[in-house]
């Protein structure tokens, strides 16, 4: 039985009428065209679904729509004030920490996260704040020095 879900994304508010136990994930692709988050695995394990949910990391593939409504989301279209990137998407292309870009916004997504709760994490909290989210290219060097360049600022 479908319900109406209300829950606020990248700011704008938004109510979908919906299947309470389809994944965040659909909502925000197919619903709202906000394609910048990635279905991967499905199964929370690659972190290329990572959006924020009431400014925490959450694996969108498998959260379900009953668990968003009254929350804010953000998602990688919600990060740049206009054309000014946020400063993990700066640091993320300066570090060159994109390869393929298939986990890039997954990963930007966690970095922000991580950040927003520890503005100065050590390399052993970066590790940890950006474990689930995997790289296929291995890019994890780059990735770790573009965190590191946003840590403090």
């Amino acid at each position: 039985m479908d319900t109406s879900i209300t829950f606020t994304v990248n700011g704008q508010k938004q109510t979908i009428t919906t299947d309470p136990d389809r994944p965040l994930l659909d909502l925000l692709r197919e619903d709202l065209q906000l394609s910048g988050t990635k279905f991967g695995c499905g199964e929370t394990e690659c972190g290329a679904c990572s959006v924020l949910v009431d400014g925490k990391r959450a694996f969108s593939c498998q959260t379900p729509a009953s668990k968003v409504d009254g929350k804010t989301i953000r998602t990688i279209e919600g990060l740049a004030d206009g054309q000014k990137l946020h400063p993990v998407q700066e640091a993320f292309l300066a570090a060159g920490a994109s390869q393929c870009g298939y986990c890039t916004a997954g990963m930007i997504m966690a970095a922000v996260a991580l950040l927003e709760k520890n503005p100065k994490p050590t390399d052993p909290e970066i590790i940890d704040g950006m474990n689930r989210n995997l790289c296929r290219c291995c890019n994890y060097p780059k990735i770790i020095d573009a965190i590191r360049q946003c840590a403090g600022r």
